[in-house]
């Protein structure tokens, strides 16, 4: 199974079944992630530079948040916008992040039970409706689980709790890394074949130059993908290209 073209290999095997799973496989592992934290526990640092922990669960609540209005625009027609400004984003995860712990706890499961709840309410022609993303992307609403599914299993791990790529189902990695190639192909850097060996699956990063080789297991791919590998190396043990943001 081999990306050379920059396209999502997961787009012939995703299906919104398989993103809702991943959905609430990812909001699970959140939840686990944040239990018993304290205000202290929320105050540490995350694997994100900048963001506590509280950071990022105030971040992913917020994210449920928005997703329900999108729900909301497919399920009625009415536009009902993720965030009212980017402004407005960042507002509320500051003040999520200043929440005391049980109250940043309740938030996280309490947004992401209704935004489950107003999904499973979406008849089959609803799901079809178009609504825009934050980023301005026009997509039908089959796309909000993915969208989802990759915030709370991708963040899970940015909690730094004790969640890893390796917690994750390797579907959804397969998935994560075709789409993170696509949208990395629109923005080519340095050239990287990458072989997740165990399975036969790779990926092509175009760029310039002859591209450099990186092997390991599927979640350690993924993880270098994303950016979240902590000191990369190439097959020839040399440190692998830095990659710059993918989102």
């Amino acid at each position: 199974m081999t990306n050379s073209t920059g396209t999502r290999l997961g787009a012939d095997i995703r299906t919104l079944a398989d993103a809702r799973r991943w959905a609430l496989i990812g909001a699970e592992l959140t939840f686990e992630a944040v239990a018993g934290l304290d205000d202290a526990g929320y105050a540490a640092p995350s694997a994100l530079p900048g963001w506590t922990r509280a950071h990022v669960a105030a971040h992913v609540a917020a994210n449920a948040e928005a997703l329900s209005n999108l729900v909301h625009w497919a399920a009625t027609g009415e536009p009902t916008p993720m965030y009212a400004s980017p402004e407005e984003r960042a507002a509320g995860i500051e003040r999520g992040r200043a929440l005391p712990a049980g109250r940043l706890t309740a938030w996280l499961r309490g947004s992401a039970d209704a935004l489950e709840a107003r999904m499973d309410e979406l008849t089959d022609e609803q799901w079809r409706h178009e609504v825009v993303t934050a980023q301005g992307r026009t997509v039908p609403a089959t796309e909000l689980p993915w969208m989802r599914s990759r915030e709370v299993c991708v963040h899970a791990v940015d909690l730094a709790t004790g969640v890893s790529f390796a917690d994750l189902p390797g579907d959804f990695l397969i998935a994560l890394c075709d789409d993170v190639t696509a949208k990395r192909a629109a923005a080519p850097g340095p050239a990287v074949t990458l072989r997740a060996g165990a399975i036969g699956a790779g990926w092509e990063l175009p760029g310039e130059g002859d591209p450099v080789l990186v092997t390991g297991e599927l979640h350690d791919i993924t993880a270098y993908l994303t950016g979240r590998a902590a000191d990369p190396r190439a097959a020839d043990g040399s440190p692998a290209p830095a990659l710059g943001a993918w989102l």
